[in-house]
């Protein structure tokens, strides 16, 4: 699938408001672009204006107080006082608020703009032209780098009225990242949703009726009148008010690749606070290292602000929203809420996810399925279809669970067998080294922990793999060695017919002879020999 992942950061002692976008990750080579930009004055009221009307909390200030007018005379809403001169759109009732739908849709245009203009709008065309070629969905991934823009609904940008936002386009999948991770975990293999339910403190909930509901709603069975064999089975078991300690060991049985955490939820400089049993509660952090441990692919956290970082005097702590945390630790997937949710709003979207991933759909495709029953039954201008944000570690397809004949990308234990031939890397640079591979996993980086050293600094610490794999044929079988970029920048390098052709982030077979480059174009050359 072709991806196109950009990054957006605040540029330090410029003396004001600036910031700088860039293209992380590209389908072709020439697509990393980036550009300089300051945080406009029209977009800096709407974005006011939209928190007055949308946020449960106190604002956050993106910018100081004296950087723009309080007023710009190029804002297009409406005048709060014309509110009751204009008439409902066609097919709305009256309850419906113009002003509303001229607010959602101001910020989402404004967005855009801000964002794709220029050379990364040329990126984005070129890499969305050719995932449409390819008849394929782009995967678009949007890292921000800076705290004071988290809060933002990203998930609204809109090219222009008229337009699906962008994470309601049929051939865009959607979703947020960090570059500050720690790497992915081995994944297994999964083939049917192995669900922890938690139910934590919260005053509004019936906890048993809650518990009761929500399982109903995961275990669905396959609707009646489809036969599909890749409908994927379902496993729940319910916690209702665990002991911090309780909820520990029962992850710890490493039973569980989806955790679905409901309760009620506070912002904290630790990646927030969910609570448990009367007295107890967890931060991120301390969740962050016991999901990693365990081997959970997915959390799901129906709780307040998840995914909003805490603040101080209206300005965002760094680092500390329960999805930013659990992402930077390691944990593949991450679902929080950027507000507050009604019930019914998230069991409608808890519903349509799950069936959405037992059909075997990408988590993100299953977000934004449910994100679109949402708009469906709680329209355009209410929050509802805003307040779910995903976040995919940068080196996760995805993928929560696979059928049995389905190609992967995490190589599962039983996948890794020992070579049959003997098979190296050697420098072609006069007195280079060979390195023999190992079975399995061949680890490559600038660190002493990997099996084949790079000591440059242009060298990621873990920068790539090579995948020792055997392929079964009736009774025969065969050893295929594949390379697999893990570098922060995509800059492993293979020499194919048409010239070096760079990896970015995915995996491509080897043969023997074949000529590498790790980190600059310009760096040793490598020959993978398979005897």
């Amino acid at each position: 699938m072709s991806c196109l992942n950009l990054a957006i950061a605040r540029l330090v002692n410029t003396g004001t408001d600036n910031f700088v976008i860039w293209v992380v990750k590209a389908p072709y080579p020439s697509g990393y672009v980036l550009r300089d930009c300051v945080f406009s004055a029209e977009l800096n009221q709407v974005w006011q204006e939209w928190q007055q009307m949308f946020a449960s909390k106190n604002p956050l200030d993106i910018t100081s107080p004296s950087t723009y007018p309080s007023v710009s005379p190029s804002v297009t809403l409406p005048p709060k006082k014309q509110l009751a001169e204009i008439s409902p759109f066609e097919g709305q009732s009256t309850s419906v608020s113009p002003y509303s739908i001229r607010l959602m849709q101001s910020l989402g245009i404004n967005l855009w703009q801000w964002v794709f203009d220029g050379v990364i709008l040329g990126s984005w065309e070129r890499s969305r032209g050719m995932a449409t070629g390819q008849k394929r969905q782009l995967r678009f991934r949007l890292e921000i780098r800076d705290p004071d823009l988290i809060a933002l609904p990203w998930e609204i940008m809109q090219q222009k009225a008229g337009q699906a936002a962008i994470s309601l386009t049929q051939d865009i999948l959607f979703s947020r990242t960090s570059n500050e991770v720690e790497p992915l975990s081995q994944l297994r293999t999964d083939r049917a949703l192995n669900i922890l339910l938690v139910l934590g403190h919260d005053h509004k909930l019936q906890l048993e009726q809650e518990a009761s509901l929500l399982k109903k709603i995961l275990l669905e069975g396959r609707p009646v009148g489809k036969s599909a064999p890749e409908y994927a089975a379902c496993k729940v078991k319910t916690l209702v008010q665990p002991t911090r300690t309780e909820l520990i060991e029962e992850l710890e049985t490493k039973a569980y690749n989806v955790l679905f955490y409901a309760g009620h939820g506070e912002q904290d400089p630790d990646g927030g606070l969910l609570f448990l049993a009367t007295g107890h509660n967890i931060n991120g952090i301390e969740l962050a290292q016991v999901l990693t441990r365990t081997g959970v692919k997915l959390g799901v956290f129906n709780a307040c602000w998840g995914a909003q970082p805490a603040a101080i005097n209206h300005q965002a702590i760094p680092s500390s929203s329960l999805a930013e945390v659990l992402i930077r630790y390691g944990v593949p997937a991450v679902l929080g809420m950027r507000d507050e949710i009604t019930d019914a709003e998230s069991h409608s979207f808890i519903k349509a996810f799950a069936e959405a991933l037992r059909w075997g759909k990408s988590i993100d495709e299953a977000v934004a399925a449910a994100r679109q029953e949402l708009l469906t039954l709680y329209k355009f201008n209410q929050p509802a279809w805003t307040l779910p944000v995903l976040y995919l570690h940068p080196d996760f397809d995805g993928e929560l669970i696979k059928s049995v004949d389905e190609g992967i990308t995490e190589i599962p234990d039983d996948r890794i067998y020992s070579p049959v031939n003997t098979a190296y890397v050697r420098s072609l640079s006069s007195g280079g080294k060979i390195w023999l591979l190992r079975s399995g996993v061949t680890r490559i980086g600038r660190t002493k922990d990997n099996d084949i050293v790079i000591p440059e600094i242009y060298i990621s610490k873990r920068h790539a793999e090579i995948l020792c794999r055997n392929t079964l044929n009736e009774n025969t079988s065969s050893t295929t060695y594949y390379l697999q970029d893990l570098s922060t920048y995509g800059t492993t390098w293979y020499l194919s017919p048409h010239g070096w052709q760079q990896i970015l982030r995915q995996e491509v077979a080897l043969t023997s002879g074949m000529q590498l480059m790790f980190g600059s174009a310009k760096g040793e050359i490598w020959e993978f020999i398979c005897e």
